[in-house]
């Protein structure tokens, strides 16, 4: 059988520095709209649709990290049966049938 990959991980500065990547740019969307010289409705509409399109985003990172998921099991399971079917195959195996080549016995 193959052996098993090593399930990656991310170092805690990289997780840090996606945190504070996104609490950045959610602060900085969120002052941006409450300073804006428009009417409240206008200001909540905007604030609305930045909620909208992170928890958009955040489904379709998932959906996505999902089927690669998927991918790599289906990928590891045909690898497990092609491994079966070629410990279990044994090319000395006589077969039924008439013999091959110019030099079978008759």
């Amino acid at each position: 059988m193959s052996d098993t990959p090593v399930k990656q991980q991310n170092t805690a500065a990289f997780y840090g520095q996606a945190v504070a990547s996104f609490s950045v740019a959610m602060a900085a969307t969120a002052i941006g709209i409450y300073r804006l010289q428009a009417d409240a409705w206008v200001r909540a509409f905007l604030a609305i649709a930045v909620l909208y399109l992170v928890t958009s985003a955040f489904t379709l990172a998932k959906i996505i990290r999902d089927r690669q998921e998927v991918v790599q099991i289906v990928s590891r399971v045909d690898q497990a049966r092609l491994d079966k079917l070629l410990v279990e195959h044994d090319p000395f195996e006589k077969r039924g049938g008439a013999p091959a080549g110019p030099h079978a016995p008759r």
